[in-house]
């Protein structure tokens, strides 16, 4: 299983980036997927997460009203789409998956995800 992000960037403060997490080698046709990000000295956060076979999706309070995650489901593809980015929303950015999330606890939980990308940098001046 792989998962490549790719997206980030540098953008001035109220600017918009839509991150991309391709998925390929699962063999889940709809695995729960979770965008997270870290920024130095701090703890992995969820920002946020769906499952579109349970119809559950979560967003962190800093995240709600200003991004969205979505899929493609024909290209295997999650987003992260981001509005209004403010400095504090600089950070490394990880989408992750796993094969099933029951209910929006388990999505907030980094440690259970299976499948992790290599990162995509957002920085937001």
């Amino acid at each position: 299983v792989q998962l490549v992000e790719s997206g980030g960037g540098s953008v001035q403060a109220g600017g918009s980036l839509r991150l991309s997490c391709s998925v390929s080698g699962y063999i889940i046709s709809d695995p729960c997927m979770g965008w997270f990000r870290q920024a130095p000295g701090k703890e992995r956060e969820t920002v946020a997460a769906k499952y579109t076979a349970l119809g559950i999706s979560y967003y962190a309070d800093s995240a709600k009203g200003r991004f969205t995650i979505s899929q493609d489901n024909a290209k295997s593809t999650v987003y992260l789409q981001m509005t209004s980015l403010k400095p504090e929303d600089t950070a490394m950015y990880y989408c992750a998956a796993r094969a099933y999330c029951p209910d929006t606890a388990t999505m907030t939980r980094p440690g259970l995800y299976e499948y992790w990308g290599q990162g995509t940098q957002v920085t937001v001046s």
